[in-house]
């Protein structure tokens, strides 16, 4: 349970778009939540939403048949979207022009120009606007920031990153996380987008991405393997791989001018068991230790919430958000014409 919120901060109401695996996550966590009260859920699959009645999570919670009934939804102060990557940028124009506060699920869009538009909106509506990238929301990588801000580690030279399950084999043939047309270059936008975001976090915007797609270890049609090569300003390199067809694992290391820090999950972030942390400085012996887990979900929407009550900014800016969204669309055009891509700047202007 979370520490509840001041008593001069009344819960956020949010409506809650999409009840697939995803959106069952999300209302699990916002159950355990004093900072948001899951208020309304839609769902256009009428099966999931007659079924929805049943469940515990959705006790008192108004069950609507389409996103735009529920934005209708008076008292609603803003939306939370697990919905089809394509659907996030009309998704996102109607919630800022019904006047509610926005957290989307990664990837906030498919293409630059859908996520400046959304981007824009939320900025003249003076509407916060939260992303589903939870893994920066990790204690320890929180701390290997700080560690890389306060010069520790030297210049960072390169990254090396590898986010991968085999989850998607459980999912039925017909769900959208598996459509060449839903969800381009699967790998990407279900787990290596994290990475991404992570490197820019890292090191800012990038410059230049190599990527490449194949399927060999299932019959996804919209591939399994993908390695990418991110290229930024400096002259460092993000090395990151995403496969959908082999045990979990997950690892993020820092390789900086005076030494490195790899951090490794010891299971899926959705259901996390802590992290093994190992830091080598140049001079000292290699120090490793274990870090328990954390709810980093919640701690993600827990931090737009409080956006919302103007206790603190949110920490992901939308120049992130927008840089992110350049070098997904770079990777997918890499992918497309196996060659070098460099990457639009992430500028509303």
């Amino acid at each position: 349970m979370t520490a509840k919120a001041n008593s001069t901060h009344a819960a956020v109401k949010v409506g809650l778009v999409g009840y697939g695996w995803w959106g069952k996550t999300i209302a699990r966590q916002l159950a355990n939540s004093s900072w948001l009260e899951l208020s309304a859920v839609a769902e256009v699959d009428d099966k999931v939403r007659l079924a929805m009645p049943s469940d515990p999570a959705l006790a008192g919670v108004e069950v609507f048949d389409s996103p735009e009934h529920l934005m209708a939804h008076p008292g609603l102060e803003a939306v939370i979207l697990c919905t089809p990557h394509q659907q996030h940028a009309n998704q996102m124009m109607s919630a800022a022009h019904a006047g509610l506060h926005i957290f989307c699920e990664k990837p906030l869009c498919l293409t630059l120009a859908d996520a400046k538009r959304a981007v824009a909106q939320c900025q003249d509506k003076q509407l916060v606007l939260g992303i589903g990238h939870e893994r920066r929301f990790e204690p320890e990588i929180m701390a290997m920031r700080q560690l890389i801000a306060d010069g520790a580690l030297g210049e960072v030279l390169q990254i090396e990153a590898n986010f991968s399950q085999d989850k998607f084999f459980a999912l039925p043939k017909d769900n959208w996380r598996l459509s060449n047309k839903f969800a381009p270059v699967g790998p990407l936008t279900a787990t290596g987008i994290h990475l991404v975001d992570l490197s820019i976090a890292v090191l800012g915007p990038c410059e230049s991405i190599w990527a490449r797609l194949a399927t060999l270890g299932s019959d996804f049609e919209n591939g399994d393997t993908l390695g990418i090569m991110m290229g930024f300003p400096n002259g460092a390199n993000a090395m990151i791989s995403a496969v959908l067809a082999t045990p979990f694992e997950g690892r993020f290391a820092v390789y900086g001018s005076k030494g490195w820090i790899e951090i490794r999950d010891r299971t899926h972030p959705e259901n996390p068991t802590g992290w093994d942390i190992k830091t080598v400085l140049r001079g000292k012996e290699p120090v490793t230790r274990f870090a328990s887990p954390h709810p980093t979900v919640l701690a993600n929407l827990e931090a737009f919430a409080k956006a919302i009550r103007h206790v603190a900014p949110y920490p992901v800016t939308t120049q992130e958000m927008l840089a992110n969204v350049a070098a997904l669309e770079a990777i997918m055009t890499s992918v497309q014409t196996r060659g070098l891509v460099q990457v639009a700047a992430p500028h509303l202007s």
